[in-house]
């Protein structure tokens, strides 16, 4: 009896540290999907770097590429196929190693799509059966469960917006070099319009904000369940 007592706590034990890596996972994998799918960011970034001045491509051209990007990410095309303006002559925009490098992309994409999905199934899956097995009394292990997953979501940012901002071209090579398999990330900036349009600045930005957004999503959450078990305990005193 003994043995199924301490095999039922370390399951337990297991699937609630499971959920609170899954809220860091999730939110995560949500923000960078919306910005992988958001024209708008694309636009701003191009302005904001002076894309349309490095490349000779107009905005408007860059917002179809931009459209063109975010269509074949979410496709099964292969393989990627921009044409555009280039300084007024159409030309084919990336060349066969840029467009290698963007076929892992999309494939990194698609794994952060996969894993978004896994997370936000376990954490409804998970919330769901607690609430069916021990009822009302599953909120307060689900507000603790929730603060722990926003402290963890919070620590984990904070350590790669800090690692960014001491050095983001060491922390920008150290992601490609364990995301992919091979050196076709490894471009030139001077004749690659890949870098062109999507600067290391671009990719700085873009952390900071990512940084920011999901820090601030994971203090409104852990705050909601904060207050929450608050009120739990206040009604519990009465």
């Amino acid at each position: 009896m003994g043995v199924i007592v301490k095999d039922s706590n370390r399951q337990h034990k297991f699937l609630s540290i499971l959920f609170v890596v899954a809220i860091p996972v999730f939110l995560i994998t949500l923000n960078v999907t919306w910005v992988v799918n958001d024209l708008r960011f694309y636009e701003n970034g191009f302005r904001n770097n002076n894309i349309s001045l490095t490349t000779g491509i107009g905005e408007e051209d860059l917002s179809v590429v931009a459209q063109g990007i975010r269509g074949y990410f979410n496709s099964f095309d292969e393989p990627l196929s921009i044409r555009t303006k280039i300084f007024g002559n159409e030309r084919e925009l990336f060349n066969s190693r840029e467009i290698i490098h963007m076929r892992d992309v999309k494939h990194l994409i698609w794994g952060v799509y996969i894993l978004g999905s896994v997370a936000a199934i376990y954490i409804t899956g998970n919330i769901a059966v607690g609430f069916l097995i021990l009822g009302p009394g599953y909120g307060s292990i689900l507000c603790n469960l929730t603060i722990r997953g926003a402290i963890a979501t919070i620590g984990f940012v904070a350590v790669i917006g800090i690692t960014a901002l001491l050095g983001f071209e060491d922390l920008f090579r150290i992601f490609h070099q364990i995301s992919f398999r091979n050196d076709f990330w490894i471009l030139n900036p001077s004749t690659d319009f890949l870098l062109m349009m999507f600067p290391q600045k671009f990719w700085f930005d873009t952390t900071l904000f990512l940084g920011a957004i999901i820090m601030g999503e994971a203090t409104v959450l852990g705050g909601a369940a904060s207050v929450t078990i608050f009120g739990i305990r206040s009604k519990r005193r009465i």
